[in-house]
């Protein structure tokens, strides 16, 4: 053993350089990283890569070897990770001005290429999330640019959002990442005049969709009418054809209703309390034997 060893100044540095060079030369790689192995400025492979459909514990997660002060890693979480956009301004095609807030959920599938696309530094996942909110605030404009507002509140909200996520997902593949799902969590009239101009024509227009539908009840109400009037018409010359006598009783008798007996309230008709006729007139005829 060389002398210098046997001293506690020199066991000590020995030791704290088998120390670096043992920090230098293993790793441990969890189960949520993936990590990317750079030699001499150059990406050469990864570790604990995402596959799909592996169980956690068959992954390439454990201890790592890579070759001291030359070999650099670039750790990238392995986890679904999130993308907010808020108070993105866009104009429907029914030039109804809105603010939407969105989000994306996606994965870094390809770590190699997303540090190829990024360069070597650390924080890959923030440089993509950078990368990505612009892109996807334009697939999210071009998208609902073409569609009305209501179309946000019908079922075609679900189809939207798989084109939204179509075209981000092609811009998202240059970095290695695959784009899970897309979501809207509101959209909003923006606030101040625009608001209440859009609440405005809102009003204007259900009322007048109320009109519309009054008028047609109306019109229905009254072809009914005219069908009814006609039909019992109809009905009344039926009878009178098929047999006069009965007819002429029955309309008497319609007449001696309204005449001497009380409304629907219960009250005698306005202006008739007292009613005096001779036994002869015409007028009470059915009330003789046979009507004659």
């Amino acid at each position: 053993m060389p002398g210098w060893l046997r001293s506690p100044i020199g066991a000590g540095i020995a030791a704290l350089v088998l120390l670096i060079v043992a920090a230098s030369t293993l790793a441990i790689v969890p189960e949520t990283q993936q990590v990317v192995v750079v030699r001499m400025q150059t990406p050469i492979g990864t570790v604990n890569r995402w596959k799909p459909g592996e169980a956690l514990g068959n992954t390439g997660a454990g201890l790592l070897a890579r070759i001291p002060f030359v070999d650099h890693l670039i750790w990238i979480d392995k986890r679904v990770l999130d993308l907010d956009l808020d108070n993105q301004q866009v104009l429907s095609t029914d030039q109804q001005r809105l603010e939407v807030d969105a989000f994306a959920r996606f994965r870094v599938v390809d770590p190699l290429r997303l540090v190829r696309s990024l360069g070597l530094s650390s924080g890959a996942e923030d440089r993509v999330t950078d990368q990505l909110k612009p892109l996807f605030g334009s697939a999210l404009r071009s998208e609902l640019g073409k569609v009305d507002f209501d179309a946000l509140l019908s079922p075609e909200r679900g189809k939207l959002m798989d084109n939204i996520q179509a075209a981000l997902q092609t811009y998202a593949r240059n970095y290695g990442v695959e784009i899970i799902d897309v979501r809207i969590k509101h959209a909003d009239y923006p606030d101040g005049s625009p608001l209440q101009s859009a609440l405005d024509r809102m009003s204007n227009t259900r009322k007048q969709q109320a009109l519309t539908i009054r008028a047609e009840g109306q019109r229905d109400a009254q072809i009914i009418r005219s069908q009814a009037d006609a039909q019992a018409a109809k009905i009344y010359a039926d009878a009178l054809n098929q047999d006069p006598e009965f007819y002429n009783f029955w309309r008497a008798m319609q007449s001696y209703r309204y005449s001497f007996g009380p409304d629907s309230n219960g009250k005698l008709p306005p202006g008739q309390t007292t009613l005096i006729l001779t036994p002869d007139n015409s007028y009470l005829k059915e009330f003789e034997s046979g009507g004659k």
